[in-house]
């Protein structure tokens, strides 16, 4: 593990001293976060030669690193809203993922959607909540590979004693009110598992594009897809979406189960928000009741979700891993929108020569 990373830290390193254009620098740079991505995910720091801690050496160099660490959600001198919250009614909540170019999720995410779930939680007026996006062509994508080490290894556990990403799924699926994923543009990686962790899925006919795109980045999926899916889709078809790591359209998604129906763009919003409101004139103990019965029958354990999440952990050590993330990051992961959009079509080029 660590020499892999200190190969990718002397990557990144050359090609800043090599005089190459400004893009091809940022590039370099991103191949560094990745490395650093993949030690915050394990809790190993990454090594470089004559240092001992990459990560401390990192942040003395880069003020913009250090004021990342050292800021908190609630402090005014923390990052933008990503999840914001309209309390429409007392008893139905929009809750909109705001985070462009991509609406990548990471680090600074986490803090901010747990305080929503947690306020999902313990509202004793909520009913319904839909989870929805602010940005164009993205519901929710994969998880952030640039920020620093201390910023994924200094969050604690969630109240399952799960990391607090696969925690807070958990948590949502439990939760005693009605939560709808309204999805227009791409819901990969994070996304899709948010979406699967929903009560329901509505998509839009064009515009949606479901993904579990990390096997064809030699990653096992950590957010619960493995014990979701199975339950919506079967087991052949469930395979199917994970191994197959592609693009799942609107249509697609409906015919499966993968969502429960795709709608024309046009009619998307009308639909849920009017269901949604319809949902949200019922009474609060029947809905809790009903759902936690059909939960009994439907929704995983702990155990198998904290599986899915070990597996994960184990595949962002392996070289082959690190490397396939590295030919993304080189590629534009994160920087361009042509390989945010077709993420499905050139996970399937990193094993061609």
């Amino acid at each position: 593990m660590k020499q892999e990373e200190t190969r990718l830290v002397t990557v990144a390193a050359e090609s800043s001293r090599s005089g190459l254009p400004d893009s091809k620098r940022k590039r370099g740079h991103h191949v560094l976060s990745a490395a650093v991505f993949l030690a915050a995910v394990t809790g190993a720091a990454p090594t470089m030669a004559g240092s001992s801690d990459s990560s401390t050496a990192a942040s003395q160099k880069d003020p913009a690193t250090q004021e990342s660490a050292k800021v908190s959600p609630g402090d005014p001198a923390s990052s933008a809203r990503q999840v914001r919250v309209e309390r429409r009614t007392p008893s139905y909540w929009r809750v909109t993922f705001d985070n462009p170019p991509f609406n990548i999720f990471g680090p600074e995410t986490i803090p901010q959607l747990n305080e929503v779930i947690t306020a999902i939680e313990n509202d004793p007026d909520l009913k319904v909540v839909v989870f929805d996006s602010a940005v164009p062509d993205f519901f929710l994508t994969h998880y952030d590979f640039i920020p620093p080490l201390s910023a994924s290894t200094g969050l604690p556990s969630g109240t399952t004693g799960l990391h607090p990403l696969p925690d807070m799924l958990v948590r949502l699926s439990r939760a005693p009110i009605v939560s709808i994923s309204l999805i227009r543009g791409r819901a990969t990686g994070v996304g899709s598992e948010l979406a699967l962790a929903s009560d329901m899925r509505f998509a839009s006919r064009e515009k949606a594009i479901l993904s579990q795109w990390e096997v064809g980045a030699a990653l096992v999926p950590g957010g619960g897809p493995m014990a979701r899916l199975p339950r919506l889709v079967g087991r052949g078809r469930a395979l199917e979406i994970l191994l197959g790591a592609n693009d799942i359209d609107g249509d697609l998604a409906e015919k499966y189960g993968y969502v429960n129906r795709s709608f024309p763009d046009d009619q998307l919003d009308g639909f849920v928000d009017a269901f949604a409101m319809r949902v949200a004139t019922f009474d609060n103990q029947a809905i809790a009741d009903t759902k936690r019965l059909v939960d009994f029958a439907s929704l995983p354990s702990d155990p198998e979700i904290a599986a899915g999440w070990n597996a994960f952990i184990t595949s962002v050590q392996r070289p082959q891993a690190q490397a396939k993330i590295k030919q993304l990051m080189q590629l534009g992961l994160q920087t361009d929108p042509e390989i945010e959009i077709r993420l499905g079509h050139y996970t399937e080029t990193l094993g061609q020569d």
